[in-house]
């Protein structure tokens, strides 16, 4: 099954929420592998690699956000998916 991966900014209120703890444990829930980090300018940027399903789902996740999370948008970019990623982290 080929994968595809997908780089994401966050925006909305989506700091100080338990965003980046949300989207590690939804990652791991869809079987998605990649990374994520808060940016100085208050948005949540995350890489996520998988199932083309699977990263469908977790992308539709992050867009809800976690309880206390007000996302706005979720702008997504196509990248190469990347050979070694065994693990989805928080940065």
């Amino acid at each position: 099954m080929p994968l595809t991966r997908k780089h994401l900014v966050v925006t909305g209120r989506v700091q100080g929420v338990g965003f980046r703890w949300f989207a590690s444990e939804t990652a791991r829930a869809c079987g998605v592998t990649g990374w994520v980090r808060n940016r100085p300018d208050g948005t949540v940027e995350a890489e996520a690699q998988g199932t083309p399903a699977a990263v469908t789902g977790f992308v539709s996740a992050l867009k809800k956000g976690p309880r206390f999370a007000s996302v706005s948008e979720v702008a997504e970019q196509d990248v190469p998916a990347k050979a070694g990623d065994s693990d989805f982290e928080i940065r």
